[in-house]
């Protein structure tokens, strides 16, 4: 856990070298806003084979707020990958999904955050509103 906090105050330090922290920091929390949010769609849409969509749609969007909102974006993504298996048992029961999911997942993840269009992964039918 040091060895991991130690990695990702570095990366922090690194990502912000190049501007001024509080421009940083505002990207940062825009892009978490950003990421909330497009979760927040999904479980609201609550659309088979949709999950994907989301996660490039909210890395997209964070991501197009700066480096901040990339480097949010990218925390928040590595984190629900790494740790699934625990919220799921915690909030939702086992969710049944393995390994060749969350590479899915990240490879959605990796889509979004490069600016590439999220409809890629968008399920047919999916309502406008997302």
């Amino acid at each position: 856990m040091k060895l991991s906090t130690i990695i990702m105050f570095c990366c922090l330090i690194l990502s912000v070298s190049s501007q001024g922290w509080r421009t940083f920091l505002r990207e940062a929390g825009q892009g978490t806003k950003d990421m909330w949010r497009a979760y927040s769609d999904m479980r609201e849409a609550n659309y088979k084979n949709s999950d994907k969509y989301f996660h490039a749609r909210g890395n997209y969007d964070a991501a197009k707020r700066g480096p901040g909102g990339a480097w949010a974006a990218k925390v928040i993504s590595d984190v629900r990958e790494a740790y699934p298996r625990l919220t799921d048992l915690v909030k939702h029961g086992d969710s049944g999904h393995g390994l060749a999911d969350s590479r899915a997942d990240q490879e959605a993840n990796r889509w979004g955050r490069s600016g590439k269009d999220p409809n890629r992964f968008r399920p047919p039918g999916l309502p406008d509103k997302y």
